[in-house]
């Protein structure tokens, strides 16, 4: 049994993980539990995996009465979380955090089924924290994140990446989405796009798309301006902005970059080292600090520049330019990326 969610930081690693088994011949025997008309959900039918609903919600910031609603709901989404388990018979559970992980990973514990706890940040959440305490074992990304657990139960595997991040090349990735042997800087504020980063590239939108062709995933809520501006351009930087609300297909894009410029969620520990990938990253910084430490891990490494979320509209463009035009610093952080990927993490 497969479960985690919230954001794609969560989910991606747990499909990965059912890539995996479907090539061990054990794909007919997975199952996602998450919430109903979520994240989760999507992603997991669209991966084919069977998705059985659980009610759930967060406690973290929740005020008093809505903090009794939340428990309430996280008791309801254990005693189903229960009765599925009991139906179904998984051997194991893998958890990769969020509070929707918290009914299912409890509900095995009552029915002694040993469970896998995944962190893809290098601290770990509320939930992480909790559930490790009850968890088999505890696998994270990197040696850093040990630290917060007990060293008997947790295991070092890195982040668990999609086969596409592996299995494509550069040439056939542009030829996926159209696009020349030009430069390409790839924009995205992750599964839900950022407000942020869609206002710096829409400021400095006509520089960019001289220095690089751009793919910019900005998110449902800010597709509609940026479609107008792009609408704007003339016809041959229209032709170099490729513009989407939500990139299904975002494996291909990564690969196919010259540079990345992302928020922080845990997904950038594995997809760009997989891919080889130079990283602007952007920290978003309302949701405690894991962005910033995931961030700080790979610049530490060589492999990112981090600017913060306040300074984007002034540095985000002389960061890219800076970096497009220095073909050996970019070559050096994309080594430094595949020194910290783990291919058989999955």
């Amino acid at each position: 049994m497969l479960t985690g969610g919230g954001t794609g930081g969560h989910v991606y690693p747990a499909l990965a993980v059912a890539q995996a088994l479907r090539a061990s011949g054990h794909g007919d025997e997975v199952w996602y539990m998450g919430r109903g008309n979520s994240i989760e959900q999507t992603l997991a039918e669209r991966a084919g995996l069977p998705f059985v609903a659980v009610p759930a919600a967060p406690v973290r910031g929740a005020g008093p009465v809505r903090l009794v609603v939340n428990v309430a709901n996280l008791v309801r989404g254990t005693y189903r979380a229960a009765g599925a388990l009991r139906r179904l018979g998984p051997g194991a559970i893998f958890a990769t955090g969020g509070y929707v992980s918290v009914p299912v990973v409890v509900a095995g514990w009552l029915l002694r089924i040993p469970s896998l706890i995944y962190l893809p940040d290098m601290e770990p959440g509320l939930a992480v924290r909790a559930l490790a305490r009850i968890a088999t074992r505890v696998a994270v990304t990197a040696q850093e994140a040990a630290r917060h657990f007990r060293a008997a139960k947790v295991i070092v595997t890195g982040y668990p990446v999609r086969e596409e991040f592996l299995a494509l090349d550069r040439a056939a990735a542009r030829r996926a989405l159209s696009l020349s042997d030009d430069k390409v800087v790839l924009v995205f504020g992750g599964s839900r796009g950022a407000s942020a980063l869609n206002k710096a590239v829409e400021g400095a939108l006509e520089e960019i798309l001289e220095l690089a062709q751009l793919v910019h995933v900005c998110g449902e809520g800010d597709y509609p301006a940026l479609s107008a501006r792009r609408a704007s351009l003339p016809a041959d930087k229209q032709a170099r902005y490729r513009l989407f609300a939500y990139l299904h297909d975002l494996p291909a894009a990564v690969v196919a970059a010259d540079l990345v410029v992302s928020r922080a969620g845990a997904s950038v520990l594995g997809e760009f080292p997989a891919a080889g990938v130079p990283s602007i990253l952007v920290p978003y910084p309302y949701a405690g600090r894991h962005q910033m430490v995931n961030a700080r891990y790979l610049a530490d490494h060589g492999a990112a520049i981090v600017i913060e979320n306040d300074r984007v509209g002034a540095d985000l463009l002389p960061a890219v330019r800076s970096l497009l035009a220095d073909d050996a610093r970019r070559e050096a952080m994309r080594e430094n990326a595949r020194r910290l990927a783990r291919p058989d993490a999955a």
